[in-house]
């Protein structure tokens, strides 16, 4: 694959000067960006001919940071160069953006604690301390008023490093063993590292490029992991590490060769099994293994069947099988015995519902939870395992989501769940199975006077132009005029079956609090209304995940809830797919755009297997190495399809080590838009230099890019403070 060349950046590397000279916004506004191509005069285009049509890149260079290319630093030099011309666009927002950095900072509690939950007799939580990034993770043995062990403090941990996430923590089975994952660098690749919590001592033990969580065998000294591969970062191994011994010479128990499918591993409620998973969106396959015997063989639980999705869930006597066998949509929860575990075994436990989509399964001792979707809402539904009595918990707001919560004890009779609406802040619940009485345990604490009385939700349906009725949850503050003068933000994602519940952020309060109106798109392509929600959303019928968006987005206009000249659209990763797509799709109903690490670029990423996650995509995009998957791709692909023509205002963010969306996808559809785009509206793109696709790792710091959306949004719509 060859890659275009470049002599001559001077013009680009002069932008930061040209903008420093702007004594004023004016003339800052009349600043033309150079065209990216200008510097490519000598330069020949990337060229690729696959089913007889011809695949163009005049940005290929772009993408030279991480081959190491000869080009890698002017790569750096663009992007900071693009960087200093968004801080010039919006340097007048500047002292607003730092105020509502602090508006939203003040509105957290940055001395807390989360609430304690019960692992094999420690009581675990995190602590947060005033001022600091980070958090704190420390347990009590037996009871609250036990003395506090701090296990691993993360702001100490931190400090020197601009980006610093860990996560993966696993307690050996005897509770003197701490196993976690380090990430420094924002790609999702993990060293782990483990702890003796008696000593204090961190053992020489390091394994490095894993996915960050580690599984222990009943011997406290045996650790299963998933390790990665080091250039498509996709998880393609399993392997056994015994402690005292050298990573690299780690036994490979599991080797997956299909290379569309994830893989991870993961210990059962009950301590009785370790379980490997293989899937994708069409097969799974699960592995299991004796929990005590950890240097034994994995076996197949059952071989993958070709469609057929299955996870596993071990209890006491036998293990329940969540699955879409045999046409079950929705999915269906199966039974089948401990040492018999092949389909012909599976009996039937929870039947198939077309209106009820299972999705997933919480195990007890005495009872089963399950997570279900109906209507487009989450619920609980709760079974003893001992009579076989059924109830659901119910709630009372029109629009809320619920889930299951911190629950690692498998002999226990309490449930915790989750709770929030668009109005009701995040709250934690313990709720008793067999009295059926529930206690709030927590709620967040919104600071500043939060009242929750002075905010309406509301859940309308959109229609779609194939008539399909389309979810949208909406939350404003009273006073707002429904007369499509006011601003509404519009979101969705729509991809992979994610759903996007609503759920309550106090940050969104400087938003509401100024006028505008946010609504949840609940689109197809997540798995909102069902399995066959997210069916319809996918490979050959993605586009209609871009026509709902652009239906609901229509609706609200027709509603009344605003208009073109004040509706505005965001979205990230997939969801930035979203974004790119509906603005070439209708230009002309959004006044903003914000793309967050949008994946833009999707002929050519999904022709490139060495991009991570290229070859586990297939199933949700199409194979490019199908022509009919090839070309409806390209027909809709933001890069591809930009025209001369008049594009809405847009912020497009990004991260140099993002390991999901490269930095160069949204790089080169920015440099696109820039020569094909007509009119004066301003396209800003936006890369942070040191994080990836999360963005930043600290409590506050992303809360900067929050401010600077809301500067974007609140600048065109003439909001000052």
């Amino acid at each position: 694959m060859r890659t275009m060349r470049t002599k001559d950046y001077t013009i680009i590397l002069l932008m930061g000067a040209i903008l420093s000279s702007c004594s004023s916004q004016e003339q800052r506004d009349t600043v033309e960006w150079p065209s990216a191509t200008a510097p490519l005069a000598e330069a020949k285009a990337f060229k690729r001919i696959i089913h007889g049509d011809t695949v163009q890149d005049n940005y290929f260079w772009m993408n030279d940071y991480f081959k190491k290319g000869p080009d890698s630093n002017k790569v750096i030099q663009y992007l900071e160069a693009e960087n200093a011309y968004t801080a010039a666009m919006l340097k007048d927002t500047e002292p607003f953006q730092g105020k509502l950095f602090d508006e939203m900072k003040a509105r957290i509690k940055e001395k807390d604690e989360s609430v304690p939950y019960l692992e094999n007799g420690y009581y675990y939580y995190r602590r947060t301390e005033e001022g600091k990034q980070y958090y704190k993770l420390c347990r009590k043995k037996g009871n609250l008023n036990a003395p506090e062990e701090v296990l691993l403090d993360i702001d100490a941990l931190a400090e020197g490093f601009p980006y610093y996430a860990v996560g993966g923590f696993s307690v050996s089975p005897d509770n003197k063993l701490l196993a976690y994952g380090v990430d420094t660098v924002s790609r999702r690749e993990y060293v782990l590292h483990v702890k003796n919590l008696e000593t204090g001592e961190i053992l020489k033990d390091r394994v490095a490029r894993t996915e960050g969580d580690a599984v222990w065998a009943n011997d406290n000294k045996t650790l299963f992991y998933t390790a990665k591969n080091p250039v498509t970062l996709l998880s393609e191994k399993i392997k056994r590490h015994t402690l005292g011994t050298d990573g690299k010479s780690d036994v490979v128990v599991y080797d997956e060769k299909d290379n569309t499918n994830y893989i991870g591993v993961e210990k059962s409620k009950n301590g009785k099994f370790i379980l490997i998973t293989s899937m994708g969106t069409l097969s799974s396959e699960v592995f299991i293994l004796d929990a005590n015997q950890p240097n034994g063989a994995f076996k197949s639980f059952q071989p993958r069947i070709k469609d057929v999705l299955y996870s596993v869930t071990a209890l006491e006597d036998r293990f329940l099988v969540l699955t879409n066998d045999e046409g079950a949509l929705n999915f269906k929860v199966m039974e089948t015995p401990l040492d018999k575990t092949t389909k012909a075994n599976w009996k039937e436990f929870i039947g198939h519902r077309k209106d009820v989509l299972v999705s997933s399964l919480d195990e007890f001792k005495d009872f089963l939870v399950v997570s279900e979707r109906k209507n487009g809402l989450t619920q609980l539904f709760v079974q003893s395992l001992r009579d076989n009595n059924k109830h659901y918990l119910t709630f009372d707001e029109e629009t809320y989501t619920v889930s299951s919560s911190t629950n690692v004890e498998y002999n226990t009779d309490v449930l915790r769940y989750g709770y929030s609406s668009l109005i009701t802040p995040s709250s934690t619940y313990d709720y008793n199975m067999k009295t059926k009485n529930k206690e709030l345990k927590k709620q967040l604490e919104v600071l500043g006077g939060y009242d929750k009385s002075a905010y309406v939700t509301e859940r309308l349906f959109a229609t779609a132009t194939d008539g399909t009725k389309v979810p949208i949850s909406i939350v404003y503050k009273k006073g707002f005029k429904k007369n499509g003068q006011a601003p509404v933000l519009l979101y969705a994602y729509g991809s992979y079956g994610m759903s996007m519940d609503p759920t309550f952020n106090s940050s969104r309060l400087s938003l509401l609090d100024r006028g505008f109106a946010y609504a949840i798109a609940h689109i197809r392509g997540g798995e909102e209304m069902g399995r066959q929600w997210y069916e319809d959303g996918k490979m050959l019928k993605k586009k209609n995940t871009f026509s709902d968006f652009i239906d609901c987005g229509k609706f609200l206009i027709d509603q009344k809830y605003t208009s073109s000249a004040h509706l505005y659209a965001q979205g990230g990763s997939a969801g930035g797919l979203l974004m790119g797509a509906v603005i070439n799709m209708a230009p002309e109903l959004w006044n903003g755009v914000i793309a967050q690490v949008p994946f833009v670029d999707v002929v050519n990423t999904m022709l490139d297997e060495t991009i991570p996650l290229t070859t586990n995509e297939y199933d949700e995009w199409g194979n490019p190495n199908n022509k009919e998957a090839y070309m409806y791709m390209k027909s809709y692909s933001p890069y591809e399809n930009i025209e001369a023509k008049a594009y809405p205002n847009l912020l497009v963010t990004t991260g140099l080590h993002d390991s999901q969306v490269q930095y160069f996808e949204p790089a080169k559809w920015v440099a696109k838009l820039r020569v094909m785009k007509k009119g004066n509206n301003v396209v800003l793109l936006k890369t942070d230099m040191d994080y990836g696709h999360g963005g930043a790792s600290g409590r506050f710091d992303y809360l900067k890019d929050i401010a600077l959306n809301y500067a974007f949004l609140f600048k065109l719509e003439g909001i000052k403070k």
